[in-house]
């Protein structure tokens, strides 16, 4: 079984982070950096389909955490603070029902426990329609892509998935292919009766959408040690909007 790949900045107590939907670990570097010199040892990983990890025809919240268990396994990490954003915070809420002894504290980005319809087919039918074996840049990419997303910001966010395969030959990192076919997968909820009795913390932007009011009981059912926090001026990427004070209050949870 491929272990996911990985970037472990510093010492201390592991903090394992997960990033979203068509993201990387990447997207998590600076945030890791600072974690890292509050003295946590800061995981970022690479889900599978995503980043530098391995590529496979299965997709969804089960074997992603079951990925989690094998790397942390892998690792000898007896038990970790497990962040995850979006699809990240789903897989880290499914993880921490069914790993609580491995999981030391449970902090989700933007996410509720509940099914959301898919909601990403623009963003899958535009990067489906980059020609990527006649594209010589990002910009010829971008190009392309602004056909579908309006929004430079997201535009940016997907196209950094892009590396050169070999001399000439651009190819994307995560699994177009299987991500474009799981897209309900994406959505899925965890077990109607999963839960997780350890320290909680979801964080949501005031300006997103994705936790609403009445999703707050649903979330104390399965998680009911759990706070909730907002983070102002910030959307759906709020550890990217306003870091300093996603940092501040994810600090302030995990110490």
């Amino acid at each position: 079984m491929p272990i996911l790949h990985s970037n472990i900045l510093g010492e201390g107590q592991p903090i394992i982070i997960l990033h979203g939907f068509l993201g990387m670990s990447d997207n998590w570097k600076s945030m890791g950096a600072k974690y890292a010199e509050e003295g946590f040892q800061a995981h970022l990983v690479d889900l599978r389909n995503h980043g530098k990890s391995f590529h496979s025809n299965e997709f969804n919240y089960e074997v992603l955490a079951e990925d989690l268990k094998q790397y942390m396994e892998h690792h000898h990490l007896g038990s970790a603070i497990i962040l995850g954003h979006s699809m990240g915070g789903k897989t880290a809420m499914l993880f921490a029902c069914h790993y609580p002894n491995l999981t030391s504290k449970l902090l989700v980005a933007d996410i509720a426990p509940k099914y959301y319809p898919p909601h990403h087919q623009e963003i899958i039918n535009g990067l489906n329609a980059i020609d990527i074996g006649h594209i010589s840049s990002r910009n010829d990419a971008d190009e392309q892509l602004s056909k579908y997303i309006g929004n430079v910001g997201i535009r940016q966010f997907l196209l950094k998935n892009l590396y050169w395969k070999e001399k000439g030959v651009l190819g994307f990192r995560f699994n177009l292919k299987v991500l474009s076919g799981k897209m309900e997968e994406i959505g899925e909820n965890i077990g109607s009766t999963d839960t997780y009795t350890g320290p909680t913390l979801f964080l949501r932007g005031d300006k997103s959408e994705y936790i609403t009011q009445e999703d707050l009981a649903t979330v104390k059912r399965h998680f009911p040690l759990a706070t909730i926090g907002t983070i102002d001026n910030a959307g759906h990427w709020l550890h990217a909007e306003n870091p300093s004070q996603f940092l501040e209050k994810s600090l302030k949870f995990v110490k």
